[in-house]
């Protein structure tokens, strides 16, 4: 039946894709040789390592790791500054689903290994310039459930529209991978004999082994869109030359053909590419920057050449060399033989017969220069002493130290927040991946108030489209929409150190007491620190309860000395924590012909007397 059918994708839209593969992937030439070249970089390999003997000091080039440290102490700070989702509703109904995922979403960030993924990517964004995320939803996941996948992908098979600055605004998106045909084979029997050497090979990095594409094919993935109904809709091909896998627009024409009930939704409900790409130094037209290598290669360059001209130098000052005439009698053997005391000579010794030759040392300006490239170079990526601990002699306060690591780290912070905007966008996708596709509910272990375990179900119920009324007019449906703010789920030493001392400051100050509440929140409405908002909440909730707790104190006394005179000592107790006024209020109370305690008679007459002198 399939065959009769005139269906949107054939094999002449699929020889058109692979025209627009092939000229995105020439626009794409200068980014692939940057990120190959960089990547060789930081695998310490050069031209001069590549030589296959080196005898001597003869085509000897020193390799120093200064670059390298650079890059692994900025994956350090970026994996310390590990970031964490907190979900926040738009409108006040939303609250408690803001709540479910917030808990939830980091669950499925768990399965799905991010912390590795996102580690991955920061090596691949700090020594390329770009590290590349890709969020889809996996069907063959939970034994055919499916779930939420999020991977890093290798920017060298990911393909767009040249001068495309946003993917978002290119018109093809192409993501490409070498397959075994064997197992393409197995998955899909309609290749079985019509799998050949594909025209399109993408580019690979230079591995350590010797990885052959004999009996593989390159699968190809496109995303592109379309314009149905006033909204955008995203719509994807799989295909293996020209054998089409699968595609959107072909499984809606044979649905509206079987009956089966569509509505041209595409591939996801949010028509986004799955894709998110994380550019460290951003370049205008391309949504890739360049990274730490980039920058830093031609200071690494330097040292590396003096380097290499201070170790011969070094060399030929070890080892003393001489001029010897071709007609001296000198027995060579013997003379370089250093455990041999006696040299034996062939007629007279002349002064001219060997000579030791010159050596010059270097000068100390010569040290002093490469010292100042490699300051240079700490001081042009950000890497500089007090970054990685080490601070001057003289500075020996507590806060100065901070000062100086806080003003330091400005360029890992700025790079940590470009991060962040990318992982917000990483779970924005998610969001909508878990509207689409939670239709069933899902089984989840959180942690609750106090750190309480929890198993819950969830589904997307509470992200559908949702009933609106003003009075008893129905509106249009209302879609929950969220806010994603994200933070550091892990803080530095010296971060949590002076979080700690300042809580510890907050409680001998008496911030805490409920009693002070109104000056505390006065104090902290002037001050900054992280947590700041949710501390007052909490102060001024336990203000509130004091309040509330001493009014109904105020209104139990009156009750039990109107009631029950004899209890009013021991309630007293209680609530002033006098243990004397208990003990008293067990014995027996003498009271007044009016009825009332004879003490509280004397006290008022008491009192009397004292504001009005002579008074009865």
């Amino acid at each position: 039946m399939e065959e009769n059918i005139k269906l949107p994708v054939d094999g002449e839209r699929l020889r058109e894709f692979t025209r627009v593969l092939q000229k995105y992937k020439a626009g794409k030439a200068s980014i692939e040789r940057r990120t190959i070249a960089a990547e060789n970089w930081w695998k310490l390999r050069n031209q001069a390592e590549e030589r296959k003997s080196i005898e001597g000091l003869q085509g000897f080039q020193a390799v120093s790791g200064w670059l390298h440290n650079i890059i692994v102490s900025k994956h350090a700070d970026a994996m310390e500054a590990y970031p964490e989702p907190a979900i926040l509703p738009r409108e006040a109904g939303d609250r408690q689903e803001a709540g479910m995922l917030s808990r939830i979403i980091p669950v499925i960030l768990e399965q799905n290994e991010f912390e590795k993924t996102y580690s991955d990517a920061m090596w691949q964004k700090l020594k390329t310039g770009t590290g590349v995320y890709k969020v889809w939803w996996d069907a063959e996941k939970l034994n055919g459930l499916g779930d939420i996948a999020i991977e890093r992908v290798d920017l060298l098979n990911l393909f767009w529209e040249p001068g495309a600055a946003d993917i978002q605004d290119s018109r093809y998106f192409f993501h490409t991978r070498l397959e075994d045909n064997e197992e393409l084979e197995e998955s899909y029997p309609q290749l079985k004999g019509r799998l050949k050497s594909s025209g399109f090979l993408a580019n690979r990095f230079v591995y350590d082994d010797a990885v052959s594409t004999e009996g593989k094919s390159t699968v190809i993935d496109v995303y592109y869109k379309r314009r149905q109904d006033g909204r955008t809709v995203l719509h994807y091909c799989k295909y293996v030359g020209d054998v089409v896998l699968y595609a959107t627009e072909n499984e809606a024409v044979l649905a509206r053909m079987e009956g089966r009930e569509t509505e041209g939704r595409g591939l996801y409900d949010h028509g986004l590419y799955p894709f998110v790409f994380d550019s460290l130094f951003p370049i205008e037209g391309s949504p890739c920057g360049y990274g730490f290598i980039d920058l830093c290669q031609n200071g690494q360059t330097q040292i590396d050449m003096m380097q290499t001209a201070f170790l011969k130098n070094t060399m030929v000052g070890s080892v003393p060399r001489y001029f010897q005439r071709v007609d001296g009698a000198i027995n060579e053997e013997e003379f370089l033989d250093l455990n041999n005391p006696i040299i034996h000579v062939n007629g007279n010794l002349g002064q001219d017969s060997l000579r030791t030759v010159d050596y010059r040392p270097l000068s100390g300006n010569y040290i002093d220069m490469r010292t100042s490239v490699i300051n240079e170079l700490r001081e042009t990526s950000g890497n500089t002493e007090t970054s990685v601990g080490l601070v001057s002699a003289g500075v020996t306060a507590a806060s100065a130290i901070a000062a100086l690591q806080e003003a330091s780290g400005k360029g890992s912070r700025d790079a940590t927040q470009s991060s962040y905007r990318v992982y917000s966008k990483i779970i924005g996708l998610c969001i909508e991946l878990i509207r689409q596709f939670y239709q069933l509910p899902r089984q989840f272990r959180i942690l609750g108030r106090m750190g309480t375990e929890q198993f819950v179900a969830y589904n997307n119920q509470g992200l559908q489209p949702q009933r609106q009324f003003f009075g008893e007019i129905e509106l249009e449906m209302r879609l929950p929409v969220f806010d994603i703010k994200v933070v550091p789920q892990k803080s530095s030493s010296y971060t949590r150190l002076s979080q700690n001392e300042l809580a510890l400051q907050f409680y001998q100050l008496g911030f805490f007491s409920p009693g002070q509440a109104d000056q505390a929140l006065a104090c902290m409405s002037i001050m900054e620190f992280e947590g700041k908002d949710q501390l007052m909440q909490q102060i001024s909730y336990n203000g509130t309860m004091q309040k509330k707790l001493s009014i109904f104190q105020q209104y139990a006394l009156a009750m039990t000395q109107k009631y029950e005179p004899e209890r009013a000592g021991e309630l007293m107790s209680s609530i002033t924590g006098d243990a004397g006024i208990a003990l008293r209020s067990k014995t027996k109370t003498k009271k007044t012909s009016s009825g009332e305690d004879r003490r509280v008679t004397q006290a008022r007459r008491k009192a009397r007397s004292a504001s009005q002198p002579g008074g009865r």
